[in-house]
C-alpha cells in the first residue's frame, strides 16, 4: 500500500477554486472608478453664488464623490464589474 503523504502532485485531488471574492473585488473596483468620475465632474462644476458649502464643502467633497461612486456600484453600476470579474477569474486560471 502506498504512503498517502508521498503521492505525486498530479494524483492528489485538486481543490476547486471559488470565485466569490472576484465579484466583490470587481464591484469595489467599479465603485472606486465611479467615485473618481464623480470627483472629476464635481471639480469641473462652477461653485459660485449663495448655494456653495464654503470650506466645509471643499473639505468633504472627496468623501462625497467616493460615496456617490459606491452607490452607483451598488445599484445598476456602469457595467464594468462583469468585465473586471471575468478578467480576474481568467487571470486566476478559472473558466
Amino acid at each position: 500500500m502506498a504512503d498517502p503523504t508521498n503521492l505525486p502532485l498530479s494524483t492528489s485531488p485538486a481543490m476547486p477554486r471559488t470565485n466569490s471574492g472576484a465579484a466583490k473585488v470587481a464591484r469595489e473596483f467599479e465603485g472606486v472608478f465611479a467615485g473618481q468620475i464623480a470627483k472629476i465632474m464635481m471639480e469641473s462644476a462652477e461653485m459660485d453664488g449663495d448655494f456653495t458649502g464654503g470650506s466645509g464643502e471643499s473639505m468633504f467633497r472627496g468623501i462625497l464623490a467616493e460615496q456617490i461612486g459606491n452607490q452607483i456600484a451598488q445599484g445598476r453600476g456602469l457595467g464594468l464589474a462583469a468585465a473586471v470579474e471575468a478578467q480576474i477569474i481568467r487571470m486566476q486560471g478559472g473558466q
